[in-house]
């Protein structure tokens, strides 16, 4: 009897902490996937060790990996685009994240795929900023901006660059053109 129920206790911790396992491509305010706020350009190859990586601008007699990078998986899907606060410096902390593929996923639910209607049902806007060719849309209390093409936008708005778009103004329908994650840059790290 006592080893039915040693058997039962083991199986069920053993469940449970199979159950535990992070998502490798869960967004949070604080992590993208394995990746971190302070996760540094010199730990990206141990942490996509099972993926490629390709070093956007090589820095020459650079011991290990510096600067921007892209990641695909092994099957050669591009993940993301990392971009360290300093590209000079393998110790710098990956600051902006751009994700490509829409297995990456917030608790709500948004992805690379998804539309601004998404965004409206789930988030609350911050800020809409207007650019030549698209607006950038700031969500509140989360480091992801979306960045929409003005080719969505109803034709009143897609051609003055002085126009404010709101966000009631931008079509449930409009796709993203970037799905990024911005994290500020580490103060202290940079004044060292």
């Amino acid at each position: 009897m006592k080893k039915t129920l040693l058997l039962a206790v083991l199986a069920g911790i053993l469940f449970t902490q199979c159950t535990d396992e992070k998502d490798p491509f869960m967004i949070s305010n604080v992590a993208v996937g394995p990746i971190t706020k302070d996760t540094k350009v010199m730990q990206l190859d141990s942490i996509f060790a099972q993926d490629s990586i390709v070093k956007l601008n090589p820095i020459e007699n650079a011991l290990g990996t510096q600067g921007e990078v892209e990641v695909y998986d092994k099957g050669g899907a591009k993940l993301l685009l990392l971009s360290p606060n300093d590209e000079n410096d393998p110790n710098s902390k990956i600051t902006n994240i751009q994700i490509f593929d829409d297995r990456y996923k917030t608790d709500k639910g948004l992805t690379s795929k998804s539309t601004f209607k998404d965004v409206k049902e789930n988030y609350t806007v911050k800020s809409v900023e207007t650019t030549i060719r698209s607006v950038v849309v700031f969500l509140e209390n989360s480091p992801i901006y979306l960045t929409i093409d003005k080719m969505e936008l109803p034709e009143n708005l897609r051609y003055d660059p002085s126009v404010k778009v709101e966000a009631s103004q931008i079509p449930d329908t409009a796709t993203f053109k970037y799905f990024m994650i911005g994290w500020e840059a580490d103060t202290a790290s940079v004044e060292n």
